[in-house]
């Protein structure tokens, strides 16, 4: 991120030293004002895809993070999404038909987007990954990888539930056939054995509320509830009261509504992978592959998480949710 921000920080100040020097005066210094913290290069346009489904507020803060991106860079940002593995290729399809200058796209099923990925990369378009495919964006040939790693994520989270004092948890999976899912559950089993994975419809949330609910009636003995995303997490505490449940609600992702159930205490904590990094970091190195040739990362991923969001320091992340960036 640092590099990031560096070469756009040269990129900027060597257009303004050139502005004055060529003019001089009042009128070339306020111009170098306006300028400041925007490039100047030529337009250029990254489609951003997405595998959000409906109403997922997680994907508004990584939009928001590759909005601001883009309003620095001069990119003309095309933002797309869909669940269904065939469908979010088609949509890198109809960008590559576009002939867009770079491609951002998240690679939750990468068996599905695989061939859209090699019709990019054909095409002479640059890819970056974002929030998922940590295990196969390399392979895929995309060029670097911003987000969290999952399985790590999720052994981070038995830990805390584990020395929290839970006695079963129940991982709710809200995609079927999503690897980062897979991976945050598989994690947490590693660290803490009494961990069941139960599948929900997340298109679907009442039903989704109907589901946890009809569990934690039929099993008492389930005393944690932990979410893959904000809106779940918010379904699941419903599901607590309804059921007459003392289960805890714990999640991974975070939104508005959730700092505030942080702070009053209907979440107990959230693991957060700074979803406003990845699309602006992925937004920003593709104008740095346009404008200077840059490729971020040294072929490694650039880790955005995790980290916990509890009680204990809520406070100086609820300034920032506000805005609608974590």
């Amino acid at each position: 991120m640092r590099k990031s921000l560096s070469m756009a920080a040269v990129a900027v100040l060597t257009t303004s030293l050139t502005a004055c020097s060529a003019t001089g005066g009042r009128k070339a210094e306020e111009q170098a004002s306006m300028d400041a913290g925007k490039a100047t290069t030529p337009r250029m346009t990254v489609a951003l895809i997405t595998h959000s489904g409906p109403g997922d507020t997680f994907w508004d803060i990584v939009r928001k993070g590759a909005e601001d991106a883009a309003a620095k860079d001069n990119v003309k940002l095309e933002y797309t999404a869909d669940p269904d593995g065939p469908k979010q290729a088609n949509l890198v399809q109809q960008a590559i038909d576009k002939k867009v200058d770079g491609i951002a796209v998240t690679l939750s099923k990468p068996d599905a987007m695989k061939s859209a990925v090699d019709a990019a990369r054909t095409a002479g378009i640059p890819v970056v990954a974002l929030n998922g495919g940590l295990d196969d964006w390399k392979k895929m040939g995309v060029e670097s990888y911003y987000g969290q790693d999952e399985k790590i994520a999720g052994e981070a989270a038995g830990d805390k539930l584990k020395s929290g004092g839970a006695k079963k948890v129940l991982c709710v999976i809200h995609e079927q056939g999503n690897v980062g899912h897979t991976d945050r559950c598989a994690g947490v089993k590693s660290k803490f054995a009494q961990t069941e994975n139960f599948y929900v419809n997340g298109k679907d949330m009442p039903s989704v509320q109907s589901a946890i609910t009809s569990k934690l009636q039929q099993d008492k003995t389930i005393d944690s509830v932990l979410a893959l995303g904000g809106p779940y997490a918010m379904t699941a505490t419903k599901s607590v009261k309804e059921s007459g449940s003392k289960a805890k609600v714990f999640t991974f992702d975070t939104s508005s509504e959730v700092i505030g159930a942080i702070k009053n205490g209907s979440v107990q904590w959230a693991v957060d992978q700074q979803p406003y990094l990845q699309g602006y970091l992925a937004v920003d190195s593709l104008w740095l592959r346009k404008n200077n040739g840059n490729i971020v990362g040294g072929g490694q991923p650039v880790l955005t998480g995790p980290a916990f969001i509890d009680k204990n320091n809520v406070a100086d992340v609820e300034k920032y949710a506000k805005s609608g960036r974590r």
